[in-house]
C-alpha cells in the first residue's frame, strides 16, 4: 500500500504492517516516520533492532543471515536496511525480495531510501515492498506551505505564534526543516508554552551569536553602515565563512530588487511587501531601502555578490571580505547612524 507521511499515524493506530519502505529526502520527516514505526513496534513486542547500511562494498549476505537466523531468537526483531543511493543493485534487489518471502510475526522489515526516481519506484524490490506492506512517501514542504508548516509545528509544541513569528522562522531556515524544528525547540525552552511574537523569534536567533549575519543584513538595509561594517568584522573574527555572508546579502538583494521592480511596474509598495512576506517589524527599514536605491542599483549589487561568491570560492584573485564591505556600504548608501 502506498501512503503519505501524514497518513502514517492513522494506519499505525490500526495495525503494524510486516514491512515498510520509507522514501524521501526530508531528513527530519523521514526520521520522524521511522521513530513512529519503531515506537509502535516496541509496543507490539519488538524489543531488538538490527541496522544495516548498504554503502559501497556492503555484504548482502548479512541481510540474508538476518532473515535466516530468526528461529534462533525468542524475541521479536526489527531488521532495518538503509539504502543511501536508493538503488540496491541486482544482488540487493534479489535479497530484499527474498527477505520479504521470509516475513513472519516475529520480524519487522524496514527499508529507508531517498526519494525514489521513476525507475526505482517501478523496480521489482520496491513493488514487492509496497505489495507486502507500506510505501511511505515523504514529500518536501513547498515554499508557499512552509510558514503554515512552521505554525502547525509551533502549536504542536504548545506555542502560540503570531502571524509574523512563523513567517520569520520560515524565511530564515530556507527550507531546512531540521533547522526549523531546532528553532522551535529553542523557543519552547526559552519562553515555555504560550504566545510567541516575531520579536521573540528574532531575539532567540540573535542570542545564538553575538554578531549575527541576519543582524548584519538588517543594519545594511536600515542604512546603518557603521554598525553593519562592525558586525562584518565580528562575523569574520568568529570564523564564519564569507560564503554565508555573501549568501545572506544575495538573498536580501533578490527580495529588494523584486520589490523595486514591482513598484516600478505600478504595484503599491504595501502590496509588494505583503506578496514578498516581509514581516511587519522589518517593513519600515525595507521601505526606506527601496526608496533610496533603484532596481538597477540592487541588480548592480547582486553582480558584486556574484564576484564576491567567486572570490570566496577561490575562483578569482579578489578579496571576498572587501567586496562584502563594498556591497554593505552600497546597500546602506552611506547613511551611517549611531548603533
Amino acid at each position: 500500500m502506498k501512503i503519505s507521511a501524514n497518513q502514517l499515524s492513522t494506519y499505525l493506530g490500526k495495525s503494524l504492517s510486516p514491512c515498510y519502505l520509507v522514501a524521501g529526502d526530508e531528513l527530519l520527516l523521514v526520521q520522524e516516520a521511522l521513530d513512529a514505526i519503531r515506537e509502535h513496534a516496541r509496543a507490539a513486542g519488538f524489543t531488538s533492532r538490527d541496522l544495516y547500511v548498504a554503502t559501497q562494498g556492503f555484504d548482502w549476505r548479512d541481510i540474508t543471515a538476518a532473515g535466516g537466523n530468526l528461529s534462533l531468537f525468542a524475541e521479536k526483531r526489527i531488521v532495518e536496511l538503509r539504502l543511501p543511493t536508493g538503488k540496491p543493485g541486482r544482488e540487493g534487489s534479489a535479497v530484499i525480495v527474498d527477505m520479504l518471502e521470509q516475513l513472519d510475526d516475529d520480524l519487522l522489515f524496514i527499508v529507508t531510501t531517498p526519494k525514489l526516481d521513476r525507475s526505482s519506484a517501478a523496480s521489482k524490490w520496491a513493488k514487492a515492498l509496497e505489495a507486502a506492506g507500506m510505501l511511505v512517501q515523504i514529500w518536501p514542504v513547498r515554499p508557499n506551505e512552509l510558514a503554515g508548516w512552521v505554525n502547525a509545528r509551533m502549536r504542536a509544541a504548545d506555542l502560540q505564534p503570531d502571524r509574523d513569528a512563523a513567517q520569520l522562522i520560515a524565511d530564515r531556515i530556507e527550507g531546512n526543516l531540521l533547522a526549523a524544528q531546532q528553532e522551535i525547540e529553542k523557543l519552547r525552552l526559552l519562553h515555555g508554552p504560550g504566545p510567541i511574537s516575531a520579536s521573540q523569534v528574532d531575539s532567540a536567533v540573535a542570542d545564538s551569536s553575538r554578531f549575527d549575519v541576519y543582524k548584519l543584513v538588517d543594519a545594511a538595509v536600515g542604512g546603518n553602515a557603521s554598525r553593519a561594517i562592525r558586525i562584518l568584522g565580528g562575523v569574520r573574527a568568529e570564523g564564519i565563512s564569507e560564503v554565508i555572508v555573501i549568501w545572506a546579502l544575495t538573498r536580501e538583494l533578490r527580495v529588494l530588487a523584486t520589490l523595486a521592480d514591482d513598484v516600478k511596474s505600478g504595484t503599491s509598495l504595501s502590496d509588494a511587501l505583503q506578496r514578498a512576506h516581509v514581516w511587519r517589524d522589518r517593513q519600515g527599514a525595507v521601505r526606506a531601502c527601496v526608496s533610496r536605491l533603484s532596481a538597477d542599483e540592487f541588480y548592480g549589487l547582486m553582480k558584486m555578490c556574484r564576484r564576491a561568491d567567486a572570490a570566496a570560492k577561490g575562483q578569482s584573485g579578489e578579496d571576498a571580505w572587501q567586496l562584502a564591505a563594498e556591497i554593505i556600504m552600497g546597500l546602506a548608501k552611506g547613511y551611517a547612524r549611531a548603533a
